[in-house]
């Protein structure tokens, strides 16, 4: 990574590698309108975490335009599922994208930091109790960590002590050929 993790973000998981059928299901989910895929796709990710009763599940918002045009925001269903599979609690208002960002599709790893830096804020002063709670950031792909580390960025600087994050894929590979689930730690 060509950019500092913040210290507050332990850990971001994810379920599977982005191939095959689970980048078909990302496509669909996120392209086709398929948003009864989150259901699925929060299966496979539930094991990853101890996501309980306790914790605060916190979508990946979507700018307002790429809203309208797919209708729904793939994590927030994604979200929604993995609430109705641990009794979680789902926080949708607590964090916004302020501004409209490119899509990351074919950005390098720089250029996906510098199109998300600054694009999240929160409305802690409506939700300012939710910030001392287990916050788990919850995205479909996890692929340089620009968008997580952003989020968590805003969530930090309105007074969050320690973020999480779940993805349902990861799409890079490791040089190896476990295909098994995937956990990622960042220690600083």
């Amino acid at each position: 990574m060509c950019f500092e993790w913040p210290l507050a973000l332990s850990h971001v998981r994810s379920a599977v590698w982005l191939m095959g059928s689970a980048r078909n299901a990302v496509h669909h989910l996120k392209y086709g309108g398929w948003w009864r895929a989150a259901e699925g796709m929060a299966q496979a990710m539930i094991g990853l975490d101890d996501v309980d009763r306790d914790s605060i599940l916190i979508p990946v918002p979507l700018g307002a335009a790429r809203q309208r045009t797919r209708g729904y925001n793939q994590s927030e269903s994604l979200a929604q599922a993995l609430a109705r599979l641990s009794g979680a609690l789902v926080s949708n208002r607590l964090l916004y994208r302020r501004r409209e960002t490119r899509t990351q599709t074919g950005l390098t790893p720089e250029a996906r930091r510098a199109n998300t830096h600054g694009a999240f804020a929160t409305r802690p002063q409506e939700h300012q109790r939710q910030l001392d709670g287990r916050l788990i950031l919850v995205d479909d792909v996890f692929t340089t960590g620009a968008t997580i580390v952003g989020a968590a960025e805003a969530l930090l600087h309105a007074g969050a002590r320690h973020v999480e994050a779940i993805t349902f894929a990861r799409a890079q590979r490791p040089l190896d050929d476990d295909v098994g689930k995937l956990t990622l730690t960042f220690d600083s």
